[in-house]
């Protein structure tokens, strides 16, 4: 199939590979409903179909609507929207609905996973993990849907600070922003860096961060990590919020490695 590049205006669903046969695709469920009843989609209107297996996007026609199923054709693959670079956010738990605001965000900006950690200073207690992270994963789809991604990022189980430390040698390179930083900066790590991890052919770059929840990382954690050998940055002269501090950081990493 010939690719073609993203109409940002277009719907955007996901099925699993069992759902492709060919190229005819049979949409169910929550999605299927929502093409018929809530945006009362029609016969040869146009919507993306992501393959949750392959990340491959496609550009795809409606072909039959009815109470159950949507059945579409697929026409031609579709360029990927996804980052030149994998980022995992290893996140220290927040208070309240912060974590969806960092979910959601983080998604659209084009975060590859998130894992909540908890740290000395969580204030934060996960209640019924599992309901919380279906939650969790729910907003990432939609936030996926919304941001055209080719992939739903995975929210993970709720990690310890030593988990992440064990964790460092899965990744190229792992950043920590701690707020008692005053002589590296993440300009400096991004710059001596940034002909290893902004090559577009490295499609298997893995960086992760570690962001702290709203008391901070604590010193001893911090020493822990970069013990292991991970890079400890200071984000700037301010003190940034947890749920700031997170898109900062994802943001400022994409406008060197992959914009």
């Amino acid at each position: 199939m010939k690719k073609t590049g993203v109409y940002h205006k277009m719907y955007n669903f996901f099925v699993d590979n069992n759902q492709i046969k060919d190229k005819n695709v049979k949409i169910i469920g929550q999605d299927a409903k929502h093409i018929g009843f809530v945006l009362r989609m029609t016969e040869k209107e146009k919507i993306y179909i992501n393959n949750k297996d392959t990340a491959i996007k496609y550009l795809a026609e409606i072909s039959h609507i009815s109470k159950e199923e949507v059945d579409c054709i697929l026409l031609n693959e579709v360029e990927t929207t996804e980052p030149n670079i994998k980022i995992t956010l290893f996140q220290g738990l927040p208070k309240s609905d912060k974590m969806e605001y960092i979910i959601q965000k983080a998604v659209e900006l084009g975060i590859y996973e998130i894992i909540p950690v908890n740290m000395k200073n969580c204030i934060a207690k996960l209640k019924d993990e599992d309901k919380k992270i279906q939650r969790w994963q729910a907003i990432s789809e939609a936030a996926a849907k919304q941001s055209k991604r080719n992939i739903i990022p995975q929210i993970c189980r709720l990690k310890s600070i030593e988990d992440v430390a064990k964790s460092i040698k899965d990744f190229d390179c792992m950043i920590v922003a701690y707020e008692n930083e005053d002589k590296i900066t993440l300009k400096q790590i991004l710059q001596e860096n940034r002909t290893k991890f902004s090559n577009k052919e490295n499609k298997d770059c893995k960086i992760a961060i570690v962001i702290g929840p709203e008391g901070g990382i604590d010193e001893k954690e911090a020493k822990l990590l970069s013990d292991e050998g991970a890079k400890i940055v200071s984000l700037g002269k301010r003190i940034l919020r947890t749920e700031t501090a997170s898109l900062a950081m994802l943001s400022m990493i994409m406008y060197e490695y992959d914009v």
